[in-house]
């Protein structure tokens, strides 16, 4: 998954309904690309290159996971679905929606399809004062000078006007609770659905720390000889995890956000342990776990078999390779049948089968909006 890259876009119309579509494009561009921090005043200028009318221009900081190559192809999809044509050897053109990277992150890329930073951005004020309106103390990186400075050393004549305010930011929005807990089957996605949720929304982030764990490799060689000391490894770990970093919340986030439950260890030794040894294992996880905080809300993101076989391939982890579909199977049912036995947990199953919150903004909104869906339930 990719870390968050901070863009900057370039939007102009001269052709229908100029403003309308520019809000549109920021709309589009929020459920596409990112979140749009940032909305520049919206500017009046002469067309460029061409006799047609005046154009309106706004520049917009957007905060994207996706590459500058996928956040390409995503503005020219936008453009297309905006009624934008273009005639191929004609030049500049009127049209609904023209959208331009000028900056993604500090990179310089050179390509057939894509050069950034825009190498025509010093030369046009329709874009130079827009991007003064919001960050007039960045540094183009291949100049080694400011938004402001470009500005004031523009060769550009034409006159520009600023018109209106009127296209606002547009940011994901999240219900948050202290605790959430992001549950699933091997190979749901919980843990990259944690780390987006926390790092869009200033979580303290907790993942199980299972890539460590000595017994895991040897258990899925040797269900019966390596479970019980698997899950009583797993049982301590997340006890001190959770002790550690839930019992000392961070101040400085918002709150916290983990992609797994202590009560995973019973789902999991249920399927994997003895009658006699499970017995065992109950008693002490009652006793370790009767003080540790409970999650607010509860999130359980169902997959089919099929799906979970084909992420648990892709990601590649040797030792997971032969995991059989009647054990992810059982584990589901495991999850299940606690549901079921739980009235104070706030629980939500969501079928992400059809999903891809990565690689699809829309499907991670709205995963947003169906965990915030959430009603909280009164504990005792």
């Amino acid at each position: 998954m990719n870390n968050i890259t901070t863009t900057y876009i370039a939007l102009g119309s001269n052709k229908g309904n100029k403003l309308d579509s520019l809000e549109e494009a920021v709309l589009e561009i929020y459920k596409t690309i990112g979140d749009v921090t940032q909305v520049s005043k919206v500017y009046k200028t002469p067309a460029w290159g061409f006799e047609g009318e005046d154009f309106l221009n706004v520049v917009i900081e957007v905060k994207t996971r996706f590459s500058a190559e996928i956040t390409l192809k995503k503005l020219l999809a936008i453009e297309l679905k905006l009624g934008r044509t273009r005639i191929k050897d004609k030049g500049y053109q009127a049209r609904t929606i023209d959208l331009d990277i000028l900056f993604y992150g500090e990179e310089i890329i050179t390509t057939e399809t894509l050069e950034v930073p825009h190498p025509k951005l010093t030369e046009r004020n329709f874009v130079l004062y827009p991007l003064a309106d919001l960050v007039p103390n960045l540094v183009h990186p291949l100049l080694n000078q400011d938004i402001l400075y470009l500005v004031k050393s523009s060769k550009d004549v034409s006159p520009i006007k600023a018109i209106s305010d009127r296209i606002q930011p547009k940011k994901a929005e999240f219900r948050q609770v202290n605790y959430l807990t992001i549950e699933g089957n091997i190979g749901s996605g919980k843990t990259s659905l944690a780390e987006m949720i926390a790092e869009d929304f200033n979580g303290k982030l907790i993942l199980e720390r299972f890539k460590d764990n000595p017994f895991l490799p040897k258990f899925y060689e040797d269900q019966a000889r390596f479970a019980f000391p698997l899950e009583m490894s797993f049982l301590a770990d997340r006890h001190q995890q959770l002790m550690d970093d839930i019992s000392q919340l961070d101040l400085f986030s918002d709150f916290a956000i983990s992609d797994y439950n202590p009560n995973k260890s019973l789902i999991f030794s249920k399927v994997t342990l003895q009658e006699d040894e499970y017995a065992l294992y109950k008693k002490i996880f009652n006793i370790m776990y009767s003080e540790v905080p409970k999650p607010d809300v509860y999130v359980y993101l169902y997959q089919n078999i099929e799906s979970l076989l084909s992420n648990i391939k892709k990601r590649g982890r040797e030792y997971e390779q032969n995991i059989s579909p009647e054990y992810l199977k059982n584990i589901h049912n495991g999850y299940l049948n606690f549901f079921n036995s739980q009235n104070k947990i706030d629980v939500k199953i969501i079928d992400i089968s059809d999903l891809d919150f990565v690689a699809h903004r829309e499907d991670y909104l709205f995963l947003l909006e169906k965990i915030s869906e959430i009603n909280i339930k009164a504990s005792g």
